[in-house]
């Protein structure tokens, strides 16, 4: 990925925003393409990348339809210039950047990314627009694909598994989400974290259908959010911190957290119930390095380890777990709102696969937990296909899974679980809750005897005593 070379000491952040969008458009994630566009910039002017790029990335449909409308004839093979198009207007129509200074430097962006030929045309389109404004927006066609920049294919599900309510979801997923931190109840109440905050002047208010949950009503650096360091408030989004009251996790009980990283949920159970004997898996390494580093900066103990969750031959050491938490992967559809990329990175192709690793993840899973015992899955998903369909199918090839109905203020209630739209203090979410009401002992398919993984030598390798 190019960066523009710094010809002077103000480097030009509309063409570093346009490469950040060209590179997600070519199948980069938003956060990797504008670290690779950081470098050199100060503080305002990488607030001022992130929320180009960002909005930019969120509106593309829409911004790429005006810019249809403002051309004489379409741009072909030029990603880059289009980008910086979407910059421009985007600057003009959402952002409180002087009308001048959005067009003078979008144009000189041009020439600093090797484009000086599109100097002329980008300067006309945005002066067009400027003129025309309202008669331009008008003329975009009123579908929701456009209007509210989404894929077809991604309205087309919304609209099918939210019939009354699919306005709702996709407007939710443009909305970008609040500050939301969890409470380290260990260490503080929610009640005097929030006059701790308030005594520092930010503002914030408790999220009451998340009991640990305070949500910022304006956003702060995190290195301006007090206790956030020695671990007395973590950033987690008010949905996820609902699986910490779902599993119900007692004192004592073996519990799998079988999709771990990065850990929030982790650490949430092990804050909220002293002698846990908690596994955390994931597949990844890097990924579950930032699952130690949550556990440290918490000061919490937890086992884990590197593993395929779904090949319990190899990890499981053949004694059933209480509780297991399934926050299996999944589209991200929910989470649209934090992670705009998601809407042009995804494919209606990437939905099928996924819901096979849902099920194979739940059916390798699902022999280890103890009769009794309870498992929850969850996606940051909206789609039926990743949740309820899910359940619906295990369920009826497994005799001995039970659903546990939840009962909540959140979401609503569907035919397995409980979903909610993302929107105000919750990204998208589903949840659903099985027991397993057979009486046979889960057969011992592996052995703990196996030589652990670097990883698994830690500070935190093993359950506490």
């Amino acid at each position: 990925m190019s960066t523009p070379s710094p010809a002077s000491t103000t480097p030009n952040v509309r063409a570093r925003a346009a490469l950040t969008v060209a590179a997600v458009l070519k199948g980069a994630s938003l956060d990797d393409a504008l670290v690779a566009q950081s470098p050199g910039l100060s503080g305002p002017d990488s607030s001022l990348l992130r929320a180009i790029a960002y909005g930019v990335v969120r509106e593309y449909r829409l911004l790429t339809a005006l810019t249809g409308l403002l051309l004489q004839k379409p741009l072909k093979d030029e990603p880059e210039v289009q980008a910086l198009l979407a910059c421009g207007l985007y600057q003009l129509r959402s952002m409180r950047v002087p009308p001048h200074a959005a067009v003078g430097e979008t144009v000189a962006a041009a020439a600093v990314m090797d484009k000086a030929w599109a100097k002329g045309l980008v300067n006309a389109v945005l002066r067009r627009y400027q003129r025309e404004q309202a008669a331009i927006d008008g003329a975009l066609p009123a579908t929701a694909s456009i209007r509210q920049s989404y894929p077809d294919w991604l309205v087309d599900a919304v609209k099918a598994d939210w019939r009354d309510s699919w306005r709702t979801v996709l407007a939710g997923g443009n909305e970008p989400g609040p500050l939301t931190l969890r409470v380290n109840r260990r260490q503080v109440t929610r009640d005097a974290y929030l006059a701790e905050l308030a005594a520092a002047g930010i503002e914030a208010e408790a999220v009451p259908e998340a009991a640990d949950a305070v949500r910022f009503v304006n956003a702060v650096s995190v290195d301006g959010i007090p206790g956030f360091i020695s671990g007395r408030a973590s950033v987690q989004d008010a949905a996820a911190q609902l699986a910490a009251d779902l599993i119900d996790a007692q004192p004592g009980q073996r519990v799998l957290d079988a999709c771990a990283a990065p850990g929030g949920k982790t650490v949430h159970l092990l804050e909220r119930v002293n002698g846990l004997k908690l596994l955390a898996l994931d597949s990844d390494l890097s990924r579950l390095a930032r699952v130690a580093e949550n556990l440290q900066r918490s000061n919490v103990l937890a086992r884990f380890e590197v593993a395929d969750a779904s090949k319990p031959t190899v990890w499981w050491d053949g004694k059933p777990f209480d509780r297991i938490l399934l926050d299996a992967p999944c589209s991200g559809t929910g989470v649209i709102r934090r992670h705009p990329d998601i809407k042009w990175l995804r494919r209606d192709s990437d939905i099928p696969r996924m819901a096979e690793l849902q099920q194979r993840l739940l059916r390798a899973l699902w022999p280890l937990l103890a009769p009794g015992g309870l498992l929850v899955y969850a996606t940051c998903s909206v789609l039926k296909a990743e949740g309820e369909a899910v359940l619906a199918g295990f369920m009826g090839a497994h005799a001995d899974a039970r659903e546990v109905p939840i009962a909540a203020e959140w979401g609503e209630a569907c035919g397995i679980g409980r979903r909610i739209a993302p929107g105000g203090a919750f990204d998208g979410f589903y949840y659903a809750r099985l027991t397993k009401v057979a009486e046979d002992v889960a057969p011992q398919v592996g052995s703990s005897e196996a030589e652990p993984t670097a990883v698994s030598q830690g500070a935190w390798g093993g359950w506490p005593s």
